[in-house]
């Protein structure tokens, strides 16, 4: 149901949970374990399929903090911002116990964070969008805000579409030069074919950051080809259904 990155989970009082899309209660396109509430699947199932999970980590539904993801660069410090809960961002970064920080992707990419000297640990959603807006300097910064020490910050990348899977357009090549030097190393040039390396991508965004190789874990797999066990945005838009199901990523304090 679930797959978990081994650095974080070393970390006393601290548990991540990459969720498949199995064992919930939505139908058809949906099927099963869909957690958008974003989605146009019925609204009361998202909400049970939520249900579930927060009776797994053994807390209220109302712990489980979620943001309304825009693919921005947006943090919030949920520390000073707690009694608003409506969010418009991309990632979070709190430093109270029993939340769970909730992401959410089909394609995109979870990206999970905890200072294991601290109390301090955060969550983003990263596509192409958000790591080339900066979203992952942009937390990285929030942790050295709060005196972490980049050594101290361990990351889990989590499962997303695979450089094999996403195929791009010419043009898809000048967003990413704009703001990268060496943007030519993030494509796979087949023939007359380009392929986006989104993984090696953040990865490296976090690397150029200051976060160190030895404390990235990553989580590897390929939502677009593995249908079985996630939902993808490109897969459903190749299949032309109208919507499709994203799957939740948690970070949780106890």
């Amino acid at each position: 149901m679930f797959f978990s990155a081994k650095n974080i989970s070393k970390v006393v009082g601290t548990r991540n949970f990459f969720f498949t899309r199995k064992n919930g209660y939505s139908k058809g396109i949906y099927n099963s374990l869909n957690c958008g509430v974003g989605s146009k699947d019925n609204n009361k199932v998202v909400k049970k399929n939520i249900e579930k999970i927060a009776t797994l980590l053994e807390i209220p539904s109302k712990n489980i903090i979620f943001v309304k993801q825009i693919h921005s660069n947006k943090i919030i410090d949920l520390d000073k911002r707690m009694q608003n809960r409506k969010f418009s961002a991309d990632g979070m970064i709190t430093s109270r116990d029993s939340l769970a920080l909730a992401i959410l992707t089909a394609d995109c990419v979870p990206i999970l964070f905890v200072d294991k000297a601290s109390n301090y640990y955060g969550a983003i959603h990263s596509g192409w969008k958000g790591a080339n807006l900066g979203i992952i300097k942009n937390i990285i910064t929030k942790f050295k805000n709060k005196k972490s020490k980049l050594k101290n910050l361990l990351v889990a990348i989590g499962p997303c579409i695979g450089a094999s899977s996403y195929e791009v357009k010419n043009n898809f090549i000048n967003e990413i030069r704009n703001k990268n030097k060496d943007y030519k190393r993030y494509f796979i040039f087949k023939g007359n074919k380009i392929y986006f390396n989104l993984r090696f991508f953040v990865e490296q965004k976090l690397l150029q950051h200051g976060v160190l190789k030895k404390n990235i874990e990553h989580i590897n797999k390929d939502t677009y080809k593995d249908k079985k066990n996630f939902f993808s945005y490109r897969r459903s838009v190749h299949l032309a259904h109208k919507d499709y199901g994203r799957c939740i990523s948690i970070i949780q304090r106890y």
